[in-house]
């Protein structure tokens, strides 16, 4: 599954178009007062102005050698989310290391490098370096129903877990995120996990999908 655009919400358009173009230095490549939007990689992340909105989590493939660099370089913009000690966090099952932080809206934002990627790279770690958006937060107390929804669409299939508490649904290049928030809060913050609505565009098997989660119901869009 390949993410190509990835729509949230914000009530502070200016103070996130700030943080992601003038702290994290990622390619800006439209803005107004009510949308802006950054090339990462392959992926487009728009944020758009709503009057209500609420935290998300999502995350970003770096090349799978980069996560001490990714680290350093993060540790002089932003503070790191740790677990316990650790600021970069070892998912062994998935042969991938992480390290998460908070943009101005209070979302868990994550960059994680992926081993089975293989896609090591010698070049200096910078933004230039987010390779695509590999993951969005889809809380909800119905996952098996959003399973089936998206596998009768897509194809899509499950990536680890179960339907009672977490569920990714995807590969490693595109994920939903799938968690019960009655029963779990987001790893590694343990911030209450909100059904924030979102819109997405990806690519599954050859095939473009554009979506729309809202109030824990998935509708297909034209």
């Amino acid at each position: 599954m390949q993410i190509k655009e990835l729509i949230i919400y914000s009530t502070n358009i200016k103070a996130q178009a700030d943080f992601y173009t003038h702290i994290l230095r990622v390619t800006c490549i439209k803005r107004t007062d009510q949308k802006v939007s950054f090339q990462l990689g392959t992926s487009i992340l728009t944020i758009a102005y709503k009057p209500k909105a609420t935290p998300y989590h999502f995350a970003i493939n770096i090349p799978a050698n980069k996560e001490m660099e990714a680290l350093a370089w993060l540790k002089t913009k932003v503070a790191i989310e740790k677990e316990g000690s650790n600021e970069i966090i070892d998912f062994t099952a998935w042969n991938a290391k992480a390290i998460y932080f908070y943009d101005k809206d209070k979302n868990i934002v994550e960059l994680i490098a992926r081993k089975n990627l293989n896609n090591s790279t010698p070049q200096p770690f910078d933004a230039s370096q987010f390779l695509e958006i590999s993951e969005i937060g889809m809380p909800t107390t119905t996952i098996e129903k959003i399973y089936t929804q998206l596998h009768k669409l897509t194809g899509i299939k499950i990536y680890d877990g179960t339907f009672d508490r977490f569920c990714a649904i995807g590969d490693e290049h595109g994920l939903f995120i799938c968690i019960n928030p009655n029963v779990k809060d987001w790893f590694p913050t343990q911030d209450k996990a909100f059904t924030s609505a979102f819109e997405i565009r990806f690519v599954e098997q050859g095939k473009a999908y554009r979506m729309k989660y809202e109030n824990e119901a998935l509708n297909l869009l034209r």
